[in-house]
This record gives C-alpha cells, structure tokens and sequence, in this order.
C-alpha cells in the first residue's frame, strides 16, 4: 500500500524515538566509550537487525524505500517494541490495511438514548477524530456541560490540552493527558494523510506547549480499563473505573466513567443532578 510522504516522516521519527530510549547494555553491546548519540546507534540497530545502514538512515530519515514485514519484525525486536507499538509501527506502515474515513454530522437518537440511560456514569461518544459528539446530563455534572463549548472545539483531545476548566478536573493532569494523547496516537494512526487531522494536530502545536512538546515523542498505548479522580469544585472528589466501547459503526468510542464502588462518588452524583 503506498505511503505520502508525511507518513514516512512519521514512520521514521517513531523509530528513531525508539531508538534513542534503548540503551546498548539492553541489547548485549558493551561500550564505555563516551556516546553523542542517545541509546543505540543506527549502525548497532542495522547490524543486529541484519539490515544495511544506509537502508535503515534512510528509514528514519523518512525517504521513500520499499518496507517489508520481516524487516519491521527485526527492528521491532531490536527496539524491544512491545505489542501495542508494533502494531504502531505496521500501521504506519501501511502494511495494514488503511481505515475509511467516515466522520459522523449527526447522532442517531439510538446512541442518545444510551447515554441517557446510564444515569449516574458520566458518558460521552466520540468519533474518529475525538471530537464529542454525544454526551449525558452526568457528564455535564462531573465535568463540564460541552453543550457551552464552541462546536469547533468539542474535541477531547483539544478539551484536555487547552480547556482550563475541563484540565482542573484531572488529579495528576500531566499524567492522565500523556496517557490520552498516546491512546489518540493509537486510533489515528491510519488517518495520517487526512486533511482535518493535520490541521488539528497542527492547531494544538500551536496552542498548547504541552501538546507541543509530547506529540514528537510517539508514544503509544492501548485502550485499557483504568481508575481516574476528578476534583469538583462543590462536591470534591469523585472516583471512577473508566472504560472505552467501540461500536461497529462509524468507529464511535463510548467513553464511560463508571462510580468506583465504596465511594460516595454515586451519592455526590445525585447531589448534583438533583440540582
């Protein structure tokens, strides 16, 4: 499958991200001489993933070669690349197949209804892009009422780098937002040529230091189940197991931040929509 030159780039700077963060004792290479280089060189990654050094320079340096899975492979294991990255690695690749782009203008009053009936767990739905389109009074409770924010910025991604109510809410934001921006890399990493994202990713470079300074380290996760605080300003903290659904259609996440149990989250939660 062809790739545009901005995904070579992308390609190259992930690899090279990986392998300045590998150290040569981690994979047998016995050097006290004083290093300019961060981690591996590219000459050690070549040489022991039985590749040419000029081939691999070119690589990270985003030129246009012929890719191969089993070359991936080897410098996959080379730079101790964990599951969630190598599949990274492919899909920038383009060695898997390339996902349409189908963003959504409208809910369907279905996907409403679901988020509605999950009462007391604050809910929201996000299309490819992240941007949020469907939330729940509970949300609005927790978090903030989207409905308030401008349509062009009903992003999670541009919610939680540049929306300063929203970044109060989070215990230990610096953790929680490299944790998100590695879950977005994840999810768009097959839209690379898609005019919107580029502009968005260039629009929060912009905006936001933080995002700025993150984004060129590529780092990747998965979804996973994970417990998140949020600090209220009139109820105090609130305690939630969070966890992400995929629906078939369109690719839309359903977001759900469930009460932990053996809190008060809950109680707190009717406090507020009682309001």
């Amino acid at each position: 499958m062809e790739i545009d030159t901005q995904q070579y780039k992308e390609l190259g700077n992930f690899i090279k991200t990986r392998r300045e963060r590998i150290h040569p004792s981690q994979v047998g290479i016995s050097d006290t001489s004083r290093r300019r280089t961060l981690g591996l060189r590219r000459e050690e990654v070549a040489m022991l993933a039985g590749i040419g050094v000029t081939w691999y320079t070119w690589l990270e340096q985003g030129r246009h070669i012929q890719i191969s899975p089993s070359v991936l492979h080897s410098i996959a294991r080379v730079l101790m690349l964990n599951e969630y990255e190598t599949l990274h690695l492919f899909e920038l690749a383009k060695l898997t197949p390339e996902k349409p782009l189908q963003p959504i203008q409208t809910l369907k009053p279905i996907f409403q209804h679901v988020l509605d009936s999950l009462v007391y767990s604050p809910a929201i739905l996000l299309d490819i892009y992240w941007n949020v389109v469907g939330w729940n009074a509970a949300y609005t409770a927790a978090f903030v009422d989207v409905s308030q924010i401008d349509i062009s910025h009903r992003n999670l991604i541009k919610m939680m780098f540049t929306h300063s109510e929203y970044q109060k809410r989070f215990e230990n934001w610096e953790i929680k937002a490299k944790e998100m921006l590695a879950r977005f890399r994840v999810s768009c990493a097959g839209y690379s040529k898609d005019p919107w994202l580029r502009r968005g990713i260039e629009s929060l470079r912009e905006e936001s230091e933080e995002f700025n300074t993150w984004w060129p380290l590529h780092e990747v996760e998965p979804e996973r189940e994970i417990t998140k605080t949020i600090r209220h300003p009139e109820v105090g903290n609130l305690f939630f197991e969070h966890t992400v659904f995929m629906t078939p259609e369109n690719e839309l996440r359903l977001h759900i931040d469930t009460p932990l149990r053996h809190t008060e989250t809950e109680a707190k939660l009717k406090q507020l929509l009682s309001r």
